[in-house]
């Protein structure tokens, strides 16, 4: 029997996520959390059936809830989502597609989304609330924070150490055993050499500050 799940943010991102809900087949989708002027529409067949002030609400229905928005320019709101949703003492589940490879030796936390292609080694450690795009590649020994999204194609090179809040963008490579402090922004196709202790945006091969 399939336990009952509720989506926050009916975006882009979340039309991929619901193909990886549905593929994995553990989730009955109730319905989509969103901005109350979207009340009623629809993604991809499922309603759009409140606003975030409907949350309490709607958690007589069910204790599990997903974050399904991306990060966008910054990480705060998809944060913020989270911690709201742990004061009410609400399930966020670990999301993983049967297309995807995770390691019985590998650690998921939290509200974490494996999406297709993705692969995730022996011995990698992923924070809660992060999203692990479609065929990135977690190799292992790696390490990554809180609230971290690996875009699409990513290459995390064995005993790769991310901070929390970090955004790795499409296909960018950061070399094996190299580190990357909290708040950072790394360019799609960039390629990462060297540790990175200043928070801001990188880009380039090899990728530099720029922000």
């Amino acid at each position: 029997m399939q336990e009952k799940i509720i989506l926050i943010g009916g975006g882009g991102h979340c039309k991929s996520v619901i193909d990886v809900i549905e593929q994995e087949n553990r989730y009955e989708i109730l319905g989509i959390i969103d901005v109350k002027e979207k009340i009623g529409a629809k993604v991809l067949g499922y309603a759009i059936i409140g606003c975030d002030d409907d949350i309490e609400e709607l958690s007589k229905s069910t204790n599990n809830f997903f974050i399904t928005f991306g990060q966008g320019k910054n990480n705060t709101f998809r944060k913020q989502t989270y911690s709201k949703l742990k004061s009410l003492n609400l399930k966020l589940p670990v999301i993983k597609s049967p297309l995807s490879h995770v390691s019985k030796h590998s650690a998921i936390g939290e509200g974490t989304i494996v999406m297709h292609g993705a692969i995730v080694n022996a011995g990698a450690k992923v924070g809660v609330n992060c999203i692990l795009n479609t065929q990135s590649l977690i190799e292992h020994d790696v390490e990554i924070g809180d609230h971290c999204h690996i875009s699409t194609k990513v290459t995390l090179n064995g005993t790769v150490k991310l901070g929390s809040s970090v955004f790795a963008g499409s296909s960018c490579v950061i070399a094996d055993g190299l580190s990357i402090c909290e708040n950072v922004t790394i360019g799609a196709g960039s390629t990462v050499i060297k540790s990175i202790v200043e928070e801001g945006v990188y880009v380039g091969c090899p990728a530099k500050k720029v922000v």
